[in-house]
């Protein structure tokens, strides 16, 4: 009986085969995903990245099952860790799903968090002059205690709980508060360079020092392993798959005028603070 079915479905398959290319449909569609912006957890910033605005971007690319390649477009200076791992880990478990080859290409800036959403590509690609890496933590604030003694303003601020304070840019800093804050960002950055090396493998340059928040441009990147190879998205997909191939993009929602409108004047800052660390 499996032998019948078997035949049948191979004959189906066969058929419509056929018919595609009778018709023109065979022509070869790639999803491409477009992943732009600074990565920031949901209900501050409307334009930036996390897994609840491009979820279901993603879920809608890898259903293209006749599609022979997921193609995903990174042009990041970086932000929340944790949203970049989520984004991350959620193209990796649809890709082992459904069986798909996930080919990344890194635009103008593909660092920190922005790279480690990269590094869920099968295959990594960059413009030459693309800046790559950035595989470090940091943390930015700032102190306003002597300008409040001088305007004679005091602090005052009550917690329940000694470790409960942290960075609070209206108090003194103490050393305590520093070693905790340098255990957290050491911690988050071991996290990082596990991914990448589970993600890269062999790939990556031992005798480089890859891990210190250094960047790369695109043909340094390939030198130290955290790319394949230098290329963009429409020659690439060409190359592979024919010249007939179609690249259907998909992208975030920029939300309505309102919603861009309303986005505070901190997060604008914010997110040019981070584009300006890589001369943007």
């Amino acid at each position: 009986m499996s032998s019948v079915l078997d035949s049948f479905t191979d004959q189906a398959r066969k058929a419509g085969a056929a018919l595609r290319k009778a018709t023109g449909s065979d022509v070869p569609v790639v999803p491409l995903v477009r992943l732009e912006g600074m990565i920031a957890a949901g209900g501050r910033n409307a334009s930036a990245l996390n897994l609840a605005r491009v979820e279901k971007l993603l879920d809608k690319a890898f259903a293209m099952a006749d599609a022979p390649a997921i193609a995903i477009a990174v042009n990041s200076p970086g932000g929340s860790p944790v949203q970049s791992r989520l984004i991350h880990d959620r193209i990796r478990h649809l890709a082992k799903k459904n069986e798909k080859t996930v080919l990344v290409f890194c635009e103008d800036v593909a660092a920190s968090g922005g790279y480690m959403i990269a590094a869920a590509g099968d295959e990594i690609f960059a413009d030459p002059g693309s800046i790559v890496g950035s595989i470090g933590v940091i943390s930015a604030s700032f102190g306003f205690t002597e300008a409040m003694a001088k305007l004679g303003v005091q602090r005052r601020l009550k917690t329940a709980g000694k470790s409960k304070s942290l960075g609070d840019p209206f108090s003194e800093e103490t050393d305590e508060q520093k070693a905790r804050m340098t255990r957290l960002m050491d911690s988050v950055h071991k996290q990082f360079i596990q991914l990448i090396k589970d993600a890269r493998g062999d790939t990556l340059n031992a005798k480089m020092e890859l891990f210190d928040g250094s960047v790369f441009t695109g043909e340094e990147a390939i030198e130290a392993g955290l790319i394949d190879a230098l290329g963009e998205a429409r020659s690439e997909l060409e190359r592979r798959f024919g010249e007939k191939t179609k690249i259907k993009v998909l992208s975030p929602s920029k939300g309505g005028l309102l919603a861009r409108f309303m986005g505070s004047a901190v997060d604008v800052i914010e997110s040019r603070q981070i584009w300006a660390r890589f001369g943007l």
